[in-house]
């Protein structure tokens, strides 16, 4: 009688999970918390090329001094170098966890394509059969254990995927939200800054006697700016190291971190479902 039930009781849950799988409804919230990674991704990834793109011209602009006559050239954003190596390799990091992303919608459209269902349904359909028989222990062991496998390849990309919406939902929403912005108004600011020092930029055209002692002041007031321009620079990116990581340590969590996490937890519970009576995954 206990068996009669387990038998039941097993039968009627795969026809649920069946019935689940082919109408897509898992795959459907799966995918759409996957296109919400992948574009979070994406967005951030422009978010760091556009401030490496500012950076860029701001160690790009020259302001000329002509200090007794002699031209020296300052470019006071090269102060903004150490930042701007940071920036690449966020960028490369950005970068990364979007083809993570994408790769793992791929999976997900793999898994939920009508193909690999109607194969999953034809494998439980004859587990199931082999489950209900007599004397068919022998290859009721190996189909069930396939069964179960490829039952569970079906809704993992979904769970891992809710996983991870999830958990950015309730830890790392805040500080990605809150850092985004914050880079996002330091772009801003260093292109303003930009604009002001490209207009005090030199001209490469001859003047005249008048035109050269007009410069010759304006140098004067230019070697303050350039001062002006260096704490300008300094204080546009203050805390933006700090930023970055934040942003950093958010997609490693989702992208790597979360899925290296459910997939040793898939792997062993995987292999707790293989040991079965007649063998163990090797």
């Amino acid at each position: 009688m206990d068996r009669m039930r387990i038998k039941l009781a097993v039968t009627l849950t795969v026809l649920l999970l069946l019935a689940v799988a082919a109408s897509g409804l898992a795959d459907r919230a799966g995918y759409e918390y996957t296109e919400r990674g992948f574009k979070r991704a994406l967005v951030t990834f422009a978010v760091a090329r556009g401030l490496n793109a500012v950076i860029s011209v701001a160690q790009g602009t020259e302001i000329a001094l002509e200090p007794a006559g002699v031209g020296v050239n300052f470019t006071p954003g090269q102060v903004l170098d150490p930042v701007n190596d940071l920036v690449e390799q966020f960028s490369t990091v950005m970068l990364a966890s979007a083809t993570v992303l994408g790769l793992q919608r791929l999976l997900l459209e793999l898994f939920a394509s009508n193909g690999y269902t109607a194969f999953l349904g034809v494998v439980w359909l004859g587990a199931l059969l082999l489950l209900w028989l007599p004397r068919a222990a022998e290859w009721r062991t190996l189909l069930l254990r396939t069964a179960v496998v490829l039952l569970v390849l079906r809704f993992s990309v979904p769970l891992l995927a809710l996983t991870g919406e999830l958990f950015y939902d309730a830890f790392l929403e805040d500080r990605y939200a809150a850092s985004s912005q914050r880079i996002v108004q330091v772009t801003v600011d260093i292109g303003q800054i930009n604009e002001g020092a490209e207009q005090a930029a030199p001209a490469a055209e001859d003047v005249g006697l008048v035109e050269r002692a007009r410069r010759l002041y304006q140098s004067a007031v230019s070697a303050v700016d350039v001062g002006n321009y260096l704490q300008r620079y300094e204080r546009a990116a203050a805390n933006v190291s700090e930023q970055v990581v934040n942003l950093i340590v958010v997609f490693l969590v989702q992208t790597v971190l979360l899925p290296l996490l459910f997939l040793w937890g898939l792997w062993h519970g995987l292999r707790r479902l293989w040991r079965l009576p007649g063998g163990e995954v090797r």
